[in-house]
């Protein structure tokens, strides 16, 4: 059936994690100029909130919100789905090929529209059409284009310091401390990571799999706030060899290139004769360096070049930063940001499409992994970076609009969201001092300045209402503050939580000789686990290779377990909001083999930043863990707020309404019919 366009042309502008509670508060502040103009000429709910699904987790809910079905239908059950065989194994669900209903980007270009799909983390990579219309880039992790699977070299805190005798590199540890990362000084071997699914989502896990036994918060998703980083330490020596190195110039050493690449680098003093000046060179015959910045300048790019697996030397944007300089030259401490591959074509469809980036925008900048632990440098670091992958992305979607063609476009921006897992929690005071409640509020200043930065970058397309754009602002969820800086350690969405259920006598593990627990399931005597967020399954007999329970007694071992999560008690208050079985769970789109045989959610107080939780809780400092909602341009209202709920499976089904193509076939949404101009 052949239905009206209300909109010829349409921009999803997805901003993972953008809470519309905080939304709406910094509007009224003055915070958010431009996403108050959006509201001007558009419309929304007052509260600006989409009821979110469930898990409110990033890969299932943009895949719902593509699909317009609930992750039961689509298949996309957490950030991670359930391995088809051991239960405490997770298999990776950033993959299109797991996605068991049709994305309406497939329709749009089936109907003959040319559609980008742009860093879209659910079901869009790899392309499910072979439509010429359709474009895709990347979506195999959430950070931002190719930062996983494209990486040539990771990022780098590198310290010279005089005191320092050899040059020692380490890759990939974790600095717990945020500061110092002299090897002599701090243990590091600080260690070698041992959250494996903070390694694969840092480094994209290309669709693989990975067992987490999660025996502590670190293990899980609160690891993500240690992602690991590259360590370098090097002496500093008055300079010797240089072909053109000033007389009372020191000189240290930067191991790039996973180690394989040694760039000198000169250490300057200014006209007053205070060392101010770093400046990076590719050899010591060099006449001119690489790079060179002060330590009073904001975080810079400059161009690397480093070698590819097949032995080609790449250019690769990084970012740098000045962290430390004495004055007399004794110490320095700098931050470079990783080395992505801009050339490797391999996440992008069709291939030409990465050359045409490229060639007319420029090198991928990377996002930022260090710095979390202190408000200055997430600010300098984390906050700088972002503003300049959301500058990239900007012009990437308006040379897009504005030379190639594109009448469709899903972009995805993940600055949000990637903070939030880096710093949203320290927003809370964690100890009753006055050093703490100061701590806290420069977090939250942070935050602030995270939604300045996502208005700012929302602002560049206001312009499009002008030119007969329909755009639709979206999240897939918020991101709460927590209220407990140790939630409870079951729900957690990045491995297998064992604690909780170990306690309650359905998971066992095995220990050593000397009592000590093993990050090792003992099946013999378990009859249950948790993995993932919010999913049990039992240890069935003739479904799992160590199934003990028997398929008659699996209705009552599910009947035990809900009523042990509900009598559960942490800090002397019940810890589960909500416990169903598969069969019940349908009622919030949670069932079907990828799901658990019991789901279940923490209760509000108890939760990490999101993917634990009913999609309608609250946590610290007026945060929500709610997607929003923002519609405007050609075919919408104007200045309008309706009252309807609009849940997130009818995302797709207005999408569809408002650009007159046929819905998803397996669509469980409905157009939010009331948003639009006409009568539909």
């Amino acid at each position: 059936m052949n239905r009206k366009a209300f909109s010829d042309k349409i921009m999803i502008l997805g901003v993972d994690g953008m809470d519309p509670v905080l939304t709406k508060r910094f509007i009224e502040e003055g915070e958010l100029p431009n996403v108050k103009k959006f509201l001007e000429r558009g419309v929304a709910r007052e509260d600006l909130v989409m009821l979110g699904g469930h898990p409110t987790i990033t890969p299932p809910m943009w895949t719902t919100m593509a699909t317009g079905t609930c992750p039961g239908t689509h298949g996309i059950t957490c950030f991670w789905n359930p391995d088809p065989e051991n239960l405490e194994d997770l298999s990776y669900a950033l993959d299109s090929r797991k996605c068991k209903s049709e994305p309406l980007w497939n329709v749009f270009a089936e109907a003959g529209k040319k559609t980008l799909v742009w860093h879209w983390p659910g079901s869009s990579w790899p392309p499910t059409s072979d439509n010429p219309n359709l474009y895709v880039a990347d979506g195999t992790t959430p950070g931002f284009i190719g930062t996983g699977l494209t990486a040539l070299d990771w990022e780098k805190v590198i310290v010279a310091d005089r005191s320092i005798e050899e040059v020692v590199y380490k890759p990939r540890i974790q600095v717990s401390n945020g500061a110092g990362c002299v090897l002599t000084d701090v243990d590091v071997a600080d260690e070698k990571e041992t959250n494996s699914v903070s390694s694969s989502v840092s480094g994209g896990s290309g669709g693989g799999g990975v067992r987490n036994i999660e025996l502590s918060e670190a293990d899980g998703e609160l690891g993500l706030d240690d992602t690991p980083i590259d360590v370098v330490n090097s002496p500093i020596k008055e300079a010797k060899g240089w072909a053109d190195a000033p007389a009372d110039a020191l000189e240290f050493t930067l191991v790039l290139g996973n180690g394989y690449v040694r760039r000198p680098a000169l250490i300057l003093k200014n006209a007053q004769g205070i060392y101010e000046t770093v400046a990076i060179y590719e050899n010591k015959k060099a006449t001119e360096p690489m790079v060179t910045i002060t330590a009073a300048m904001p975080q810079i790019q400059f161009v690397d070049i480093e070698p590819a697996a097949d032995g080609s030397k790449v250019p690769c944007l990084r970012n740098l930063k000045v962290l430390e300089l004495a004055e007399d030259g004794s110490h320095v401490k700098l931050n470079i940001g990783t080395g992505v591959n801009s050339t490797d074509k391999s996440i992008w469809h069709p291939h030409a499409f990465n050359d045409e980036i490229i060639e007319n925008i420029g090198l991928l900048p990377s996002i930022p992994f260090y710095g979390s632990k202190e408000p200055s440098t997430a600010r300098d670091l984390m906050i700088a970076a972002w503003e300049k992958v959301c500058d990239y992305q900007s012009k990437v979607m308006h040379y897009c609009i504005e030379e190639a063609g594109f009448e469709v476009i899903y972009s995805h921006i993940h600055n949000v969201d990637h903070m939030g897992h880096k710093f949203w929690h320290h927003a809370k005071p964690r100890e009753n001092t006055p050093e703490a409640i100061a701590r806290a509020e420069a977090y939250q200043e942070c935050i602030r300045e995270v939604y300045r930065q996502t208005d700012r970058y929302l602002g560049k397309f206001l312009h499009l209402l002008d030119e007969d754009w329909s755009i639709l602002i979206v999240s897939d969820h918020g991101l709460l503050v927590m209220e407990e800086e140790h939630p409870p350690l079951i729900g957690d969405a990045f491995g297998c939580n064992v604690r909780v259920l170990e306690e309650l006598g359905f998971t066992a593990l095995k220990h050593d000789e000397n009592g000590n627990a093993l990050k090792e399931i003992d099946w013999e005597h378990t009859k249950a686990v948790a993995t993932r967020g919010g999913h049990i399954y039992i240890n069935l007999k003739g479904r799992n290779p160590h199934g003990i329970v028997d398929p008659a007694d699996k209705y009552q071992v599910e009947e035990d377990l809900i009523k042990a999560l509900y009598q559960y008690e942490y800090q002397g208050k019940r810890a589960i909001s909500l416990a169903l079985r598969n069969k019940d769970a349908m009622l919030l789109g949670m069932y079907g083999p990828e799901c658990g045989d019991v789901v279940y959610f923490l209760a509000e107080g108890f939760n990490r930043l999101h993917g634990d939780s009913l999609s309608t809780t609250n946590g610290y400092w007026g945060t929500s863990v709610s997607p929003i909602l923002i519609m405007a341009g050609k075919g919408f209202k104007k200045g309008a707020t309706i009252d309807r709920i609009i849940q997130q499976v009818d995302f797709a089904a207005t999408v569809a309404a408002i650009g007159g193509v046929r819905m998803t076939r397996e669509c469980e949404g409905a157009p939010v019919y009331s948003a639009f101009e006409e009568e539909f």
